[in-house]
Formats: C-alpha cells, structure tokens, sequence
C-alpha cells in the first residue's frame, strides 16, 4: 500500500526485512491502520490517518486533549458505539489476519482482550466497584481461555505477583476501593495481560500516578513487554515518558498526524510547529525572587493530623484506633512567596492542605496572619476570605448547575454582599479578564456553564474564583496534574503573573517536580507524614541530601 508520511516522518525499519527498489524497507506489520476515519454526528474528529506497529513495538501516540489520540484506540476496538468508522486495519491475531475495521461483532469479541487488551486511564472508573479484583481478573480468564474458576483464582494470584501487588494471595480479595492508585493500576495491568496479548493499548496509564509510581508502572510495563513479546501502543501527553519508554513516536493534532519517526529523531529535530510546541513546554520559572521579610502569613509548629480507625475484635467495642496522616510538620509561608510540599500518593501532603485551610481538626499550632483557625463559620469567617483554594480537577470543583457569574461571583456573595448586582457583575467581568476569560472570547461567558469549557479554561475560572475576594493566600493542590502540557505551561505563567502583580502566597501541593522547579521559593518533601527534608528550591532539587528527595528528582529527570 501507498501511504504518504507527513513532514518529518520515518518508515520503521526492520534489519531482517528486504528493502524495495526505491529504497524504502518494508514493514512486518501486527497491525496496519490505513485511512483511518472517525465522525460523530457527521464531524470528523479522526480524519485519514496512517499508522503501522510492528511486532513487538513501542509505539507512542501523543497529542493534547481533543487530538483524537483516546479516539482512534478505542476506534480499532470499535468501542465507540456511536462513532461512524471507516477505513481498514488488517492485524495478524492469533486465527491470522483480518481487519478490525470489517470483522462482524462477534469475531471482534474473540479478539478483545485476547489478542488486544487495553489500560485504561482511570483504573478506579475502569474496574467494577461491586466486585473483587480476583472476581474481575478471572472471568477474563474463564471466558477467554475456557479456564475453570480454581485454575483461574491460580492464574489471577501470579499476574498479581508478575505485577508486583504485595501479598497477591489476600488482594485478590479486595475490592478496587480498598487498594492505592499504583495497585489499582496495576491490577489493571494484569486483567489486561491475563491472555498474553499481541498489542497492548495503554491509555494514559500513569497519568493519575505520582512521579515515583509512575516511574514503576514503566517499568513494570516494559518488563512485562520484553518478557511477553507483546507490541505496545501508549497513548499520553507526557513527553517524558515518551522519551523513556517509547522507540518512535506518532504526534497528533485535530485528528490528523503531523509528525512520526524515531523518537530520538522527532525530539532532537522536531519538523513541524506543534511537535516543537509540545516539546517546549515544560514548566518555566518567572517568579519574583522577593526576600522573605515580615513576619509570615501562614506558620506551622508541630502540626499533627490524625484520623479515627476501626479496631479489629473486641477492643473495638470500647475504643477506636487513629492513623496519623501528618505528624510534627513545621513550616511558615512568607509574604508573596511560595511553599511547595512534595511527596508521593499517601505522604500527607493533601491533608496538610486541608489542615492549612482549617477543613480537618489538627494538634499542634497553626496560625494565619497570626490567629488560629476556630472552626466555627462566624468566627472563621475573615480567614476564609484571606486563604482561598485551587483544586486539582476544575471539572469535579465547579458546580455543573452554576453559571460562570454565579461560580465566580459566589465569594463575594458571603464576603462583600453590600455590592449592588451591578458592581458585583463588574467585579465578575473583570477578575475574568485578569486571568485571560473575556466576552469577546467567549460570547455570552457569564451566562455560559462549566461544561462548554476546556480543561485549561475551566481551571483558569478556578483561579477567578479564589481570586475575586481578594485573598493573601492560595493554596494549590495539584492545580495543574489533570491538563495537558501546553496548558500547564499557560496555568503556571498565569499564576506567576497573578504572585507577581498581586504580591500572593501560594502553598503548592504537587507530585511534579518541574512544576516545584518552577514555581516555589521553598520545598517541603513529605513521606508518610513526616517532612523528611526542607529548604530552598535551587538547593534542595540540585542537592538533595535525603535518599527519598533524590528517588523523587531522579524519577522525574
């Protein structure tokens, strides 16, 4: 077949394979996607894509959200029920080639999760919460191989331990709630790797993951790949993992692919815009360096957070356990600077947060401008105004109900409500504008839901939300784990710009460590609630002195 690359792009080659008189090799392919199309409702959001993966391949399809990336996987499934489809993609299974695209639906069933299995992004969405992990890995088994419920259990017990889920034999009890983000996501790496599949696609696989976590799902993925001789398709808009884990690479953009070829090739000399706009957008620094001066706006000694837990047998008829989610942490939180507190999943970080915000009840001192919080609304009711929030996901945090004008303007509703409607729609207007939101962007914006936003736009009416009432200090968990690259480049100057001009504090919860680069004065480093190590960011991220900073730095780099 003719296919006709796009700029910068390269044929995969293959030593053991003849070259043609024109000099192109060819392609020993497992699957051979040719014309891809994909529409919804008439509108092509996949339009004429080429792409082959050879046996055993890493293959890395990359793009921003909205690219078509997600699409065209689920496509080849055909799991887009309301997607119209064309186009053909022969792939050589187990009962010899046939094409996806073509195959009635019940010989495609055969095919899922024998021959192609997937991860997906989310595995706590993605796995049924009414069942056990065990329940849900053997019946892929029982239905796929014809394995019998004993001999599946057995089955299940050595993919979890392939995976590296602790004591295999007690999690295959436990349901999806019950296990971290890192097991989840590896018990769904082993219901996907249950039959052996030829080709793996991995969608988003570590996204949800903090940095060490997700240095261990890569390499758990390409152990297992190397081990099982399996093709990989990743699907992500992380580059750094791309760089580690992947041998070519796929970019694309509104659904067409605009560059392909060896990775090594497509990072050093990018050929077409948006591949060097991806490959440029990592996190840069353009904080005010102020010196720390006058006493600090948030200041911690010996803070302890714990939670009740049951006990088991008869002393918990009388008397409940506690975990400690955060002990002795001290910290302060100058004027105008920011503290950035860095960990993995389950090291207390977020619970500082919500301690900092006076959300959960805690021991030790915890002051803000000097007072401590009272946990009474009336009396906490100053402070509020002064410490606002950003959370992590902007689409879960928003009010799907409320307006644009009514979700910003909520704020000033408890906190200035002496504003006449007027005046307090100009505030609205022009706090949106602050943060890059304007009407002739956006016809009809106050008026305009949630909903009808990207990922990046709604965060930023996040932003607008903590910023219209005017606070000292914001706390920012994980503000920009959930948007692309690009965007998070854009949410990060615009938070630089908002410290900048409005002389703000933040306290920064993340895992990424280019954003801690980029955005703090000061770094705490968490591991199981303790703070293990402190200091200037330059020092503490060029020179770290704790083996678990260096695990953290040496993970992201």
């Amino acid at each position: 077949m003719n296919h006709k690359p796009p700029v910068g792009s390269e044929p995969v080659e293959d030593p053991a394979s003849p070259s043609t008189s024109s000099g192109r090799t060819e392609i020993s392919s497992l699957l051979d996607v040719n014309d891809l199309r994909v529409a919804f409702g008439g509108k092509e959001v996949v339009r004429g894509i080429d792409f082959q993966i050879a046996p055993g391949e890493k293959l890395a399809l990359v793009g921003e959200s909205g690219s078509g990336k997600t699409v065209t996987a689920l496509s080849l499934l055909r799991l887009l029920p309301e997607a119209g489809v064309s186009g053909t993609a022969p792939f050589a299974g187990s009962d010899g080639t046939s094409d996806l695209l073509a195959l009635p639906e019940r010989k495609l069933r055969g095919i899922r999760g024998r021959d192609i299995a997937m991860i997906f992004q989310e595995p706590m969405t993605a796995l049924n919460p009414l069942y056990t992990i065990g329940d849900q890995i053997s019946e892929v088994l029982q239905i796929k191989l014809g394995l019998g419920r004993g001999a599946a259990l057995a089955r299940v017990i050595e993919l979890l331990a392939d995976t590296g889920i602790p004591e295999p034999a007690q999690r295959v009890s436990a349901y999806p709630h019950q296990l971290s983000g890192g097991q989840r996501q590896r018990a769904m790496i082993a219901m996907a790797l249950a039959c052996q599949p030829k080709l793996l696609l991995a969608d988003e696989p570590t996204t949800a993951l903090d940095v060490a976590l997700r240095g261990q799902i890569l390499d758990l993925l390409d152990g297992l790949q190397q081990k099982h001789g399996m093709a990989m398709l990743m699907i992500t808009h992380d580059l750094n993992l791309v760089r580690r884990f992947a041998s070519r690479v796929i970019v694309m953009e509104a659904g067409q692919i605009v560059e392909q070829g060896p990775v090594a090739q497509v990072f050093a000399n990018p050929q077409h815009p948006y591949t060097r706009s991806l490959i440029d957008s990592r996190p840069v620094r353009d904080v005010q360096e102020a010196p720390a001066g006058g006493p600090p706006l948030m200041q911690a000694r010996g803070l302890r957070v714990a939670y009740p837990v049951p006990i088991p047998g008869l002393r918990g008829w009388f008397r409940r356990g506690e975990f400690v989610a955060v002990q002795g942490a001290d910290f302060t939180v100058p004027p105008g600077r920011t503290l950035g507190v860095i960990g993995e999943s389950g090291s207390g970080k977020s619970t500082l947060a919500l301690a900092a915000l006076g959300l959960l009840p805690c021991r030790g001192e915890l002051r803000v401008d000097g007072r401590a919080w009272q946990r009474r609304p009336a009396l906490d009711k100053p402070l509020r105004r002064m410490v606002q929030v950003v959370f992590q996901d902007p689409f879960s945090s928003l009010s799907p109900r409320l307006t644009v004008e009514e979700i910003v303007g909520e704020g000033l509703t408890i906190h200035a409500h002496s504003l006449s409607k007027d005046e307090l729609k100009t505030k609205v207007e022009r706090t949106l504008e602050e943060v890059g939101l304007t009407e002739s962007q956006f016809p009809g914006l106050l008026q305009r839901y949630p909903h009808e936003f990207s990922g990046g736009q709604r965060q930023r009416l996040a932003v607008a939300r903590a910023l219209i009432v005017e606070p000292r200090l914001i706390v920012l968990d994980e503000p920009t784990s959930a948007l692309d690259v690009t965007i998070q480049k854009q949410v990060l100057l615009l938070l630089q710009r908002l410290q900048r001009e409005r002389g703000l504090s933040y306290l920064l919860i993340t895992h990424d460590v280019d954003v801690i680069r980029a955005m703090a004065h000061e770094v705490l480093v968490m591991k199981n609630g303790e703070i293990v190590e402190s200091g200037p960011v330059s020092t503490l991220l060029d020179a770290p002195a704790h083996p678990y900073t260096r695990s953290l730095v040496q993970a992201a780099a």
